[in-house]
């Protein structure tokens, strides 16, 4: 696991350039989505331990949206795609093309279309890996978890086991031109042990 310690800028750049990608992709679903123009700003990516990471997301107690979805194909692990809860309220609106301000909570209605926002977007960030690599990700359907962000990590860490505890996390802005508007969100990607040995290899070769 210390490989990722030992990256070389360029190598980081590879990875944020597959982020960057991915970004444009998710920017062109959401602008599909929401019917709105949206602009994206370069990601910021981490390589991090995932209990290192709720800072950079949220306070502990803030309560955050995270949609999760198991990785499958020629690369396993899991994907959380990760909102503030007043973003995730207001992307839900965005969705349902309601006024902003209509939807004070997450009904389920809201959760149904945070969950399909979660699905095309952390796939636009699968597939720009998959693109990288060459090699074919599958998604699993998306569930979605609304705690703290803290609960809503450890959980993750918990399931994923100590032994695969290093995360990507890429932290993306979405403008919205027409709407003046700005959506922060946050794609986390856990790789298994070998489907990290297979991303550095990658990234060495690129």
């Amino acid at each position: 696991m210390n490989d990722l310690k030992t990256l070389k800028p360029v190598q980081v750049d590879a990875l944020r350039e597959v982020a960057n990608i991915g970004a444009g992709h998710a920017a062109t679903a959401l602008s599909q989505m929401t019917g709105s123009t949206i602009m994206i700003s370069v990601p910021t990516i981490t390589i991090a331990k995932l209990e290192d990471v709720p800072p950079q997301i949220s306070g502990p107690e803030e309560p955050v949206a995270a949609v999760l979805m198991n990785m499958m194909g020629d690369l396993t692990g899991r994907t959380l795609l990760v909102f503030p809860k007043q973003t995730a309220v207001r992307l839900s609106e965005l969705m349902l093309r309601r006024p902003a301000g209509s939807s004070a909570e997450l009904g389920e209605l809201e959760q149904s279309a945070i969950k399909e926002a979660g699905n095309i977007l952390s796939g636009a960030y699968m597939n720009a890996l998959s693109d990288f690599m060459g090699l074919m990700l599958l998604p699993s359907p998306p569930s979605l978890a609304v705690d703290m962000s803290s609960a809503v990590l450890t959980t993750a860490y918990l399931q994923f086991g100590t032994d695969r505890d290093f995360v990507f996390c890429v932290e993306s802005e979405f403008y919205m031109q027409d709407l003046h508007e700005r959506l922060r969100g946050f794609f986390l990607l856990l790789p298994d042990v070998a489907s990290l040995q297979a991303i550095l290899r990658a990234v060495r070769l690129g």
